[in-house]
């Protein structure tokens, strides 16, 4: 199979930072589907892998990216009960096998769902990492139950992200909270107001945007941005008793004794936990996707695609991954192939 990869950990704009390659075709284990990748969308982890994998060393054997994909099972394992060849999926795969960047994937039955049938393969591929990041945020973190919220304040920092722009939406249309998302232009403002958010604040003035829109504080945080930069707003922002989640790791150490005084808990998340440690509950992310795609396929939400782009080639990913280390992409960007 074809597939695109790197060799060492390489600024974007070198000529080697992404090389295509051949290689043999996986085998399915017990538990495994074969997909016939048909899209893949770029997420902040495939930069940062790229990035940090392979820093001082040069790899013997490219290591394939990607964590978003959807495709057409080939060929399913000995024991796989969910799924059948010729199953449409999709599904965001594990941090440590190899990645969604190559023609085809192997990918446990257990984290993936069945594609909705009513949007595309690029339409699909924009969602998997972000919707089960903002579920498990959402629902499995912070403990919220469906059609609660009422009279009550969430906040969302990074709202026209792709995480933000789907957690946005699961908050709008399953419970009653008043959504309140962060943004900083004017072009990610109305697509944070297309994606249902009630209130738009500025990231960069956190504080005092939140007060000059009428909010002391609020009940929920959840930060899809930069817990560095946020983490002195977020303590001043909460109220007491009340619960944060982020998904992004710190650079240095956060005072956890801001929270202290108020009683505040503090969650983090990161989609890969299950299938990385192999957890008893491995299969609720199977539910997840199987959930999101009945969601889309009743048009109670909608994909957050927002740019497509064409090939499984090395300046596709050059292109796109330049733009997520941006820090302007809105929504998703997805490479069909």
């Amino acid at each position: 199979m074809k597939a695109v990869g790197i060799k060492k950990s390489l600024p974007i704009d070198h000529s080697d930072s992404f090389v295509e390659f051949n290689t043999e075709d996986p085998t399915p284990g017990d538990s495994d589907l074969l997909v016939r990748i048909k899209a893949v969308s770029v997420n902040p982890v495939d930069f940062k892998v790229r990035q940090n994998a392979a820093k001082d060393k040069e790899l013997d054997k490219p290591k394939i990216l990607g964590w978003d994909a959807s495709g057409i099972v080939e060929r399913v394992g000995n024991k796989v009960t969910k799924f059948k060849q010729g199953d449409e999926v999709f599904y965001a795969g594990e941090i440590d096998r190899p990645g969604c960047n190559a023609e085809l994937q192997l990918v446990n039955e257990n984290i993936a769902g069945h594609k909705p049938q009513n949007i595309s393969f690029e339409e699909a591929a924009a969602l998997p990492l972000t919707a089960l990041t903002a579920w498990e945020c959402i629902f499995e973190r912070l403990k919220i139950e469906e059609n609660s919220g009422e009279n009550q304040d969430i906040l969302i920092i990074g709202g026209a992200g792709g995480v933000g722009s789907i957690g946005i939406q699961l908050l709008k249309k399953l419970t009653k909270f008043n959504v309140i998302a962060t943004a900083s232009r004017n072009e990610t403002e109305e697509w944070c107001r297309n994606m249902g958010a009630d209130v738009i604040v500025n990231h960069k003035n956190l504080e005092e945007e939140m007060k000059s829109k009428g909010y002391e504080n609020v009940d929920y945080i959840l930060n899809f941005s930069d817990t560095d930069l946020h983490w002195d707003a977020m303590a001043e922002l909460i109220k007491p008793q009340g619960n944060i989640c982020s998904i992004v790791e710190t650079k240095d150490p956060v005072d956890l004794n801001k929270l202290k005084n108020k009683s505040v808990a503090f969650h983090w998340e990161l989609m890969f936990t299950r299938a990385k440690f192999q957890t008893p509950d491995m299969h609720k992310q199977h539910e997840i996707l199987e959930r999101i795609s009945k969601l889309l396929e009743e048009q109670i939400i909608e994909t957050t695609l927002n740019k497509t782009y064409s090939g499984l080639k090395a300046e596709t990913f050059k292109e796109v991954h330049n733009l997520q280390e941006s820090g302007k992409s809105i929504g998703k960007n997805v490479i069909s192939f």
